[in-house]
């Protein structure tokens, strides 16, 4: 669907309802489809919390949010259409409009819901009400090809990216998420390129506009000390210092510390990343180690990640560690890097990471990647790992659970990835659940025990996990709670229990196989277990995944 221009200054909407025979716009691109989505979703959150059950339930059942031409005589008028399964001249099809308008008009803090899609048809955010500032509308970022100089002392950071894209709308201009680190040249296609920095956002103007589906290359050229930022939940992510090195962790912003981009999950991209450090260091991140170059003192370490990458996913870890490679029993590049101080941990990652692979391939489908492998490093004040795409990073030393957990992220989080933060139980839950899973098989608590552990709140990860709905938090300071780790494995426990083992895990595989590398939400997930199961699951969904309340 094209974008009219008019959006840009709507001075009215209309509201239409459809039933769910009238089909979505063929011709909508996908930059306009997702965003309408992350819309839906948005409304969809919104009416459950206004204590209207009966019109949040038929929120449910909305499937589409379309923006269209207006017939209103009123100049730069778009109407707003919600196809539904509802009877477009019910009673509940009203109380569903009037709520929309509400809604659509209402204040969220930022704006009106309005204001929100006119920024989007700007190209200047992609929408995402967690994290209302982060990413990028009007562009598709295909590949990010990085060049990276780094000087432990001092802590100095010499980059260049070269950013390829496709626009999705007209551009006379585009922003880049970047933060800190200072700006010494862009271009675009090879001419110069004016560009401006406004708190976390890079603007960039090209000497000429770029036409809708063009593909065009974005070249930015900065340094300096690259900053570590403190997220939205208290702990540290960016470009963290080690003891003898560096970190770069990026969930859920920090990768704008190191390289600039459209940092928003719904923007996947492939990656080389080239990182030349002192010789003394080893240089890790993401995909399979395509070269090692030395000149002089200094050692360039060439990274290649052939497959989308959410950017929160990429990492660049440097230090000195003792290198194993080898492969799995399907023949997957495995590489493990370890902090020295690290090496007499409670277990042997290098021989774990392939035993854990082929277990999740045989229960979440084929392994999504060209490569797998881990980083332990020596940084146990950070208090987390992280499912960095191919090589989970530890802190420290991990236990056996720590690895499962992490590991399958590869499959859900890193390949399905979300399609906006409010969805992060996709990926917390289902590698909490993929620890169980991994017990109940080796001889420890069954998942129902561990399930009864969580409910009775004797599980020491229990707590809290009552405090907000699972697919619903509040903020995003609680976006890595335990409701959506806890509770979100509870879902899943219940999905089993209801479908039984054999539509349960072929759920999981259909799931991982058909959004393989891409985007998805909690509602595509739910219409995926009543199909597959042929059930209505809506009940057993309401209870544990999107009411508030201990059932």
């Amino acid at each position: 669907m094209n974008r009219p221009a008019a959006l840009v200054c709507a001075a009215a909407v209309c509201l239409a309802l459809s039933a769910c025979d009238a089909k979505p716009p063929g011709d909508a691109d996908t930059a306009v489809r997702e965003s309408h989505h992350r819309l839906l979703e948005q409304f969809r959150s919104w009416a459950r919390d206004t204590g209207e059950s009966r019109t949040a339930r038929h929120a449910q059942a909305v499937y589409t949010v379309d923006l269209t031409d207006s017939d209103s005589d009123s100049e730069g008028a778009y109407d707003v259409e919600v196809q539904t399964d509802l009877s477009a001249k019910s009673a509940e099809a009203k109380a569903l409009a009037k709520l929309f308008r509400t809604w659509w008009d209402g204040d969220d803090g930022d704006g009106t819901v309005r204001d929100l899609v006119m920024l989007d048809a700007r190209g200047n955010r992609v929408d995402d009400h967690l994290f209302p500032a982060l990413g990028n509308g009007g562009y598709d970022v295909t590949h990010y090809a990085l060049t990276l100089d780094y000087t432990p002392d001092g802590n100095h950071l010499t980059g260049t990216a070269v950013i390829t894209a496709r626009a999705t709308q007209d551009l006379s201009r585009f922003t880049l998420d970047f933060a800190g680190l200072r700006v010494r040249h862009a271009d675009i296609d090879g001419s110069d390129a004016r560009f401006s920095r406004k708190k976390n956002k890079l603007t960039l103007t090209p000497d000429r506009s770029i036409g809708k589906g063009k593909t065009f290359k974005t070249t930015v050229r900065y340094g300096g000390t690259p900053k570590m930022l403190t997220a939205e939940d208290g702990g540290d992510e960016g470009w963290i210092e080690t003891d003898d090195g560096v970190a770069a962790l990026g969930e859920p912003t920090g990768s704008m510390t190191w390289f600039p981009g459209n940092h928003h999950p719904s923007d996947k991209a492939t990656y080389d990343i080239d990182v030349t450090v002192p010789s003394e260091y080893t240089a890790v991140s993401n995909g399979t180690l395509r070269e090692t170059r030395q000149r002089g003192k200094r050692t360039t370490f060439h990274w290649r990640n052939p497959e989308p990458m959410a950017s929160h996913a990429a990492t660049v870890v440097t230090g000195v560690f003792d290198i194993s490679t080898g492969t799995t029993d399907d023949g997957l590049p495995v590489y493990t890097a370890v902090d020295p101080d690290e090496a007499d941990g409670p277990v042997d990652v290098h021989d774990l990471v392939p035993e854990v692979v082929d277990w999740a391939t045989d229960r979440f489908g084929p392994y999504p990647f060209s490569s797998t492998g881990a980083v332990v490093d020596h940084l146990p004040d950070l208090g987390y790992a992280l499912e960095t795409q191919t090589k989970p990073y530890f802190e420290e030393a991990p236990d056996t659970r720590l690895v499962v957990h992490e590991l399958a992220h590869q499959w859900f989080g890193n390949s399905v990835t979300p399609r906006a933060w409010q969805d992060m139980w996709l990926n917390e839950g289902f590698a909490t659940y993929a620890e169980w899973l991994w017990d109940e098989e080796h001889g420890h608590r069954t998942a129902q025990e561990t399930f009864d552990s969580f409910y009775d709140g004797s599980h020491p990860e229990s707590e809290g996990i009552w405090d907000f709905p699972a697919a619903d938090p509040p903020s995003a300071t609680r976006v890595s709670d335990s409701p959506v780790y806890g509770r979100g494995a509870m879902t899943l426990h219940q999905l089993r229990k209801a479908v039984g083992d054999r539509t349960f895990f072929a759920i999981l595989r259909t799931w991982t196989r058909e959004h393989r590398h891409g985007n998805a939400d909690t509602e595509q997930f739910i219409a995926l277990c009543e199909k597959k199961s042929g059930k209505d699951l809506s009940a057993l969904f309401e209870t544990w995944l999107f009411s508030a309340d201990k059932p």
